[in-house]
């Protein structure tokens, strides 16, 4: 599904091929070359696939550092530990934004 080296499915790398398959059906349709239609369908589709799969993976993680940082924080409040409660709040905030960004449309 990926083309990046590490395997991981890649917001910006299943959007570009997303666009990518959608401008080569486009010109397969404008010119009537089947296979150029049928290959733009085809990696338009796993763009659209790769996209989807990274994004529920940053929703995922966002998850886990809101719960994650929710838990030292309060922690970190229950035993006087200000360092601990200020970093579980920080990763509460990052894990909400994670989500937000990644949030299903």
């Amino acid at each position: 599904m990926s083309s990046n080296n590490t395997g991981e499915p890649n917001k910006t790398t299943g959007q570009y091929h997303s666009t990518k398959g959608t401008l080569v059906e486009s010109i397969g349709n404008l010119t009537g070359a089947t296979t150029w239609q049928q290959s733009g369908k085809e990696e338009h589709a796993q763009g659209e696939t790769e996209y989807k799969a990274a994004q529920a993976k940053g929703y995922a993680e966002g998850v886990t550092d809101r719960i994650g940082g929710k838990k030292d924080a309060v922690v970190g409040a229950i035993s006087g530990d200000r360092q601990q409660e200020t970093a579980g709040n920080v990763r509460r905030d990052k894990g909400e934004a994670q989500q937000n960004i990644n949030a299903p449309q």
